[in-house]
């Protein structure tokens, strides 16, 4: 196998992504001349014209082996690169990983005690943001994601951790619907706190609710999960959640599992070039044991709606 030049590569991918020997030259702060010589040294090794560059000519043009060769590096060369000077500026390894405010608020720190157990010199970065994800990755700002969107981007590889169901959460006062099949009607005319437009969990929640085309009334729309709990906890209305979101401590509100929800996956991503680092391996592991533990741990917080007590009986028992 013949050696990779990372330089030559380099030079040629940048030309190629420019358009020029002379934009590649400014962004490598290299001459052009130095681009021309490493363009030809790299034809040399691959035994084949790349690239065709006319005398008096602004712009190049790719022979149909450097096209081949062009789209080949370019879904991951540029988040490649990105990673390895953010390694090189760095006195130890660092894994950078984006995922929604609520996984990394109420599910995040178990996994990241036992990797830091595994792991104490390498620095963990959060970014605690649901969109653009696969962006960040494929520019090279992230290296791991936790999501529960599918993106089915080529950049990054994604793999299921766990699933959960949405939970009825509302104020403890509230009483409580009869069973399952009786919420969408419970919670017609009662105010809704759900999350933003666009987002899935909104998108769910007011299919499932929906009685006859009819939709519950949204009086507050949030980002995150602990805000919308928040708005609960205050008394403004009733919302879907995650079950694992809600505390022992949380008793300003009450909440039930709903079992015919639909179940949604949390997705572990990483860039596809970091899928055998070791690092990554060892976090997506952690987070196949100890995450989906603890989203299965605190979803049994919340009890099926048939598995209730009446509130009379539950009072009986207590005195």
């Amino acid at each position: 196998m013949q050696e990779v030049n990372l330089t030559l590569t380099q030079t040629f991918f940048l030309a190629a992504q420019e358009g020029t020997y002379s934009a590649a030259a400014r962004r490598l702060n290299i001459s052009y001349q130095s681009v021309a010589n490493h363009i030809r040294r790299l034809e040399q090794r691959v035994g084949e014209k790349l690239v065709v560059a006319k005398r008096g000519a602004k712009s190049i043009s790719l022979t149909p082996r450097g096209t081949s060769l062009y789209r080949l590096l370019e879904p991951e060369f540029d988040a490649m690169l990105a990673r390895l000077g953010s390694m090189i500026d760095k006195e130890r390894p660092v894994i950078r990983i984006g995922m929604p405010q609520a996984i990394f608020f109420y599910l995040l720190a178990p996994v990241l005690t036992a990797f830091r157990r595994l792991h104490p010199n390498v620095e963990i970065v959060g970014y605690e943001r649901d969109v653009s994800l696969p962006e960040l990755i494929y520019s090279g700002r992230l290296d791991v994601c936790l999501s529960e969107r599918y993106f089915g981007n080529t950049v990054m590889s994604q793999r299921v951790i766990c699933h959960y169901r949405p939970a009825l959460v509302c104020p403890a006062g509230w009483p409580l619907p009869a069973n399952e099949a009786a919420v969408p009607k419970w919670a017609l005319g009662r105010p809704l706190i759900t999350y933003e437009p666009g987002q899935m969990l909104r998108n769910m929640a007011l299919e499932y609710l929906s009685v006859d085309n009819e939709q519950p009334r949204v009086v507050v729309s949030t980002s995150t999960s602990a805000s919308a709990k928040r708005c609960v906890d205050e008394g403004l209305g009733f919302a879907l959640l995650p079950a694992w979101c809600i505390e022992e401590t949380d008793d300003r509100i009450q909440c039930a599992a709903l079992t015919n929800t639909p179940k949604i996956p949390i997705y572990f991503g990483e860039a596809t070039y970091l899928r055998s680092n070791p690092y990554v391996q060892s976090l997506y592991k952690l987070c196949l044991e100890v995450l989906a533990k603890s989203v299965e741990e605190r979803g049994n917080r919340c009890k099926p709606l048939k598995a209730r007590k009446p509130a009379a009986s539950r009072k009986r028992a207590a005195s």
